[in-house]
């Protein structure tokens, strides 16, 4: 069931730093760390863990490969996300 991590070596995505994977917090980009079938885990030390928003990350995965992240430049994804962000913070802003 839950293997041995006791020697394996991680490496934090926010900062880069390799660490024991023992003092490292797991980190699931669906927000979702408890399901856990045919996932592969990221990590962030404690330090960035403490740092990270720890809100409610419904459909940001989504939003992101929507946008662009990792497929355009900066200044397109940022115009497509402000764009799709926008459109789920204004309740029914297309209705009269």
């Amino acid at each position: 069931m839950w293997g041995s991590d006791s020697d394996q070596q991680v490496t934090c995505i926010a900062c880069g730093e390799t660490l024991d994977r023992e003092d490292a917090r797991e980190y699931d980009k669906h927000g979702d760390r408890w399901s856990r079938e045919g996932k592969d885990f990221e990590y962030l030390c404690k330090p960035c863990h403490r740092e990270c928003c720890h809100q409610t990350r419904d459909g940001l995965e989504e939003t992101l490969v929507t946008a662009g992240a990792g497929r355009t430049d900066r200044k397109t994804f940022l115009k497509r996300y402000c764009e799709l962000a926008g459109d789920n913070t204004e309740p029914n802003s297309t209705e009269s």
